[in-house]
């Protein structure tokens, strides 16, 4: 994995604040530029990375947000220890030429007594929902948040959190965010394993069982495209695929439709195939889409 260092020579203006970001954001639509927006917890990769790049080819001038949202992480979880590498950030975003950096302190963005929050009901406790109570309603309620703050023309996210970005979809539309939401292909390793900050977790052991998660998919997509349509024989296969990693603990693999998040039980008209499993104590997820026929 390797970034390509642009060497814009722009430093990335930093803003702590809220009114800092505001007043940055404001600027840069007066002078009729077109805003993208990514959105992340830091800890960069390629795969964020990839998301500047494509805010850079929309848009006229890019801002990125780096906060380690708590209030999506739950009591057992792992927001204490989520890597945080802000200085390393930093300069890679400034090599790719993003003009904005959006830094705010837990205190900025939750000022004490903050009890309001955004439920996108119907949604939200399916899939990482489901085992991650209460994860979606942090995710939403900070991405409101963020686009209020910084009211980008289009914000960017990855489609390795397929659920996020079909709750986000829905929670624009719903309360009229004057904001496009732009999903972008997963980024992966040489050996299929989504990326993601929470694989700097793995030992060297872990990270080869890792790929159990993308060869389940892949079984799946293989049998779809000789003929299998029947949801349950796709999952079936899929985990007899993980079968050959015991030590793995699978959360969920599911077939769901891809706007609503329910079970699907045919794939002929396409489908989101998603899969969270546990690696030791790291907890990873990935999808692939079915187009269907």
């Amino acid at each position: 994995m390797s970034y390509c260092l642009c060497n814009y020579n722009v430093p990335v203006k930093i803003c702590q604040t809220i009114a800092e970001m505001r007043a940055a954001s404001r600027a840069t639509r007066q002078e009729g530029r077109r805003l993208g927006f990514v959105p992340t917890m830091g800890a960069l990769h390629a795969g964020h990375i990839s998301l500047v790049r494509a805010a850079r080819q929309q848009c006229d001038s890019v801002a990125v947000s780096i906060f380690v949202n708590p209030t999506q992480f739950g009591p057992k979880e792992d927001f204490s220890k989520y890597p945080r590498t802000f200085e390393r950030d930093r300069e890679l975003l400034e090599a790719e030429g993003v003009a904005i950096l959006f830094a705010p302190s837990t205190e900025e963005m939750y000022p004490p007594g903050a009890t309001t929050f955004v439920i996108v009901e119907g949604l939200s406790e399916k899939l990482c929902g489901r085992s991650r109570p209460g994860h979606f309603r942090g995710v939403a309620t900070v991405v409101a948040k963020l686009f209020n703050i910084v009211e980008p023309d289009l914000a960017f996210f990855g489609q390795k959190d397929s659920a996020q970005a079909v709750i986000i979809r829905r929670m624009v539309r719903d309360l009229a965010f004057d904001v496009e939401i732009v999903v972008c292909p997963i980024v992966r390793e040489p050996d299929g394993l989504a990326l993601s900050s929470r694989n700097a977790y793995l030992d060297p052991r872990q990270r080869k069982q890792a790929t159990v998660l993308y060869r389940s998919l892949m079984r799946v997509e293989a049998l779809a495209d000789r003929g299998e349509s029947d949801s349950a024989r796709l999952i079936t296969a899929a985990l007899e695929v993980f079968k050959e990693e015991p030590e793995v603990r699978l959360d969920y693999f599911e077939i769901v439709d891809r706007e609503t998040l329910d079970s699907v039980a045919d794939v002929s008209q396409g489908a989101l195939v998603a899969v969270a499993a546990f690696v030791g104590s790291t907890r990873l997820i990935d999808n692939i889409v079915l187009s269907g026929k």
